[in-house]
């Protein structure tokens, strides 16, 4: 577990955000809109971009479309979102994915994980879920949502953690929210402008 989350760390150095895709339903029954996925998804690899996470869906057909994005980008640094139950966890296992992220933090499924061996990073804001998630050695944290932080929570007595800002946050946060300590931020529903990525993703990739 601790190598993965080395590993994890190192990745963090190479690239400050997270883009976090939330599939719709009709990804898995319209080849059109799959394929136009595939292609935007494509461009943005190409130009860079290493961390994908996509949020888990209960829908049969998750498991397989996400193997497709793993076996098409063996390179990327290719996590699942949103884990809420033992199911998630297997699921992500099954893929062969290289983490997971909760929406917040649940001792007893992060406990599992890690009986599993498998990295997940948990979401949380206020001290007394943080200082247990310490307690427990997790060295990777998801400040989420990230408005609502607790203010007693100083990055800066942390020195071991890598924290990662998420909740409402666009390509042009990662600057401000490095200068405050964290090693990286998500970016979730304002990647999209128009039903297509933002380009402003594209500009930063080409310039970082």
């Amino acid at each position: 577990m601790i190598n993965k989350e080395d590993s994890f760390s190192e990745l963090l150095k190479k690239q400050s955000f997270f883009l976090l895709i939330k599939l719709e339903d009709n990804i898995y029954s319209n080849i059109s809109i799959r394929k136009l996925f595939f292609e935007e998804l494509g461009s943005l690899v190409k130009s860079g971009l290493k961390n994908i996470e996509i949020s888990w869906s209960n829908n049969k057909n998750w498991l397989d479309l996400v193997s497709d994005i793993k076996i098409k980008y063996p390179r990327i640094n290719l996590g699942s979102a949103s884990i809420v139950n033992k199911q998630s966890i297997e699921d992500s296992l099954k893929i062969g994915l290289d983490f997971s992220m909760m929406k917040f933090w649940d001792k007893d499924l992060f406990n599992y994980a890690k009986s599993k061996n498998y990295l997940l990073i948990p979401g949380i804001n206020n001290l007394k879920d943080l200082e247990e998630a310490i307690n427990l050695n997790c060295n990777i944290i998801k400040i989420y949502p990230i408005k609502s932080k607790d203010s007693s929570i100083d990055l800066i007595s942390y020195k071991n953690i890598n924290f990662i800002a998420a909740g409402g946050l666009s390509i042009n946060d990662v600057k401000t929210y490095k200068s405050l300590g964290y090693k990286a931020i998500v970016i979730g529903d304002k990647s999209i402008k128009n039903k297509k990525f933002d380009p402003k993703i594209f500009e930063w990739l080409k310039n970082n």
